[in-house]
């Protein structure tokens, strides 16, 4: 999740939504691509997440030795996709498999290879949208001239190349970025318990009769502002997103 913060005194119950997720999110999404790489049979990864087995392995790689066309580019809003650049992944694992001339469920020479490209758009993807949503912000003046903050959190905010990406994007706009530990960074069951703790504090939507509550699965987080930054069609300018691991 990113929430981007006027100052660390914000309401509790204070939201708008830039963005959504139009396909899988990206931590499942990192865990598909590490299936199809076989990576729990890599020796190196055998016990670690789908996310983090491609930021392992990625370390080693050349990202440059694989082309993966970006998200969403023609889109100019702030959701995220994963689809597209899913099945341009499945295609190049199915043809280096072919050139290779071994059959799915092995490791493929170029593993790290795929990985850094994989990881590299993933970050610039997640970069630019969130760079659109704070410059939106900017242009409805939704932020103070000081003290605005960038929060990410939940299960991607351990990926430590994202955050390193995301932390050019606050260089270049003037805001601060704030991960929480990477410990609780594992599951979006803390960040939401987080901010029960936090209304509990203000005394807001605190229930003394439950019987009549209408539980909503997937219940709207906060007002969708995301039409109104579609509409904006704000540029984002180019930057420089090379990490050195």
């Amino acid at each position: 999740m990113v929430r981007i913060l006027g100052n660390l005194q914000s309401h509790s119950c204070t939201f708008m939504q830039h963005l959504s997720t139009e396909s899988v999110s990206v931590s499942y999404f990192l865990w598909q691509v590490a299936r199809r790489l076989s990576l729990l049979s890599h020796p190196e990864c055998s016990t670690l997440s789908g996310g983090q087995a491609i930021e392992h392995i990625a370390k080693q790689g050349d990202r440059l030795k694989f082309s993966l066309k970006l998200p969403m580019g023609q889109h100019s809003d702030c959701n995220f996709s994963f689809s597209g650049l899913r099945t341009q992944v499945i295609h190049i694992i199915h043809k280096k498999e072919g050139e290779e001339g071994i059959p799915m469920g092995q490791l493929l020479s170029c593993v790290n290879d795929i990985a850094a490209a994989v990881q590299y758009t993933v970050a610039s993807h997640i970069a630019k949208r969130t760079h659109r949503a704070i410059l939106f912000c900017k242009a409805k003046g939704l932020l103070p001239q000081n003290s605005a903050t960038l929060v990410v959190s939940g299960g991607v905010a351990s990926n430590q190349y994202i955050r390193k990406t995301l932390k050019i994007v606050t260089d270049s706009t003037d805001l601060t970025l704030l991960c929480p530990p990477a410990k609780l960074c594992t599951d979006n069951g803390v960040m939401i318990a987080w901010n029960g703790i936090e209304r509990l504090r203000e005394g807001k939507g605190i229930l003394n009769h439950v019987e009549n509550i209408c539980y909503e699965p997937k219940a709207a987080l906060g007002t969708d502002i995301s039409g109104q930054v579609r509409e904006a069609a704000i540029k984002v300018p180019r930057l420089k997103l090379e990490i050195k691991e």
